[in-house]
């Protein structure tokens, strides 16, 4: 009742990033003004910035990029392949939210805790 859900018609032939920039104008074009990030919800800003990062070509993923973990305590590397424009999509996001933020603050955002086989 208080939230509006957008929802998102199935296409099979287009792409995901196609999708994705969809959505973002879709939204945009229905009076909505957008002064800042902070007026774009989360996950929609980091979708459409990511793909404008691959889109830009500014950075190529490196060759190794699907075989690393992004932490100590995953098991698996990311499944989407182009994982590294959305994380540098959201770290972009949080710098411009709240800047200042470090090493230690991106640690504790992006890692997680380490079982170490003890319960």
């Amino acid at each position: 009742q208080g939230i509006p859900r957008l929802e998102i018609p199935a296409a099979p032939t287009r792409s995901s990033a196609a999708m994705s920039t969809n959505i973002y104008d879709a939204h945009f074009k229905e009076g909505h003004k957008v002064k800042t990030v902070k007026d774009v919800e989360a996950d929609k800003f980091i979708a459409a910035f990511a793909q404008h990062l691959k889109r830009q070509g500014r950075f190529e993923i490196p060759k190794w990029a699907d075989v690393v973990k992004t932490s100590r305590a995953k098991e698996l590397p990311p499944c989407n392949p182009d994982w590294l424009y959305v994380r540098t999509a959201s770290m972009v996001r949080k710098v411009y939210i709240r800047g200042g933020s470090g090493v230690g603050a991106f640690r504790k955002v992006y890692g997680g805790q380490q079982r170490r086989g003890t319960c």
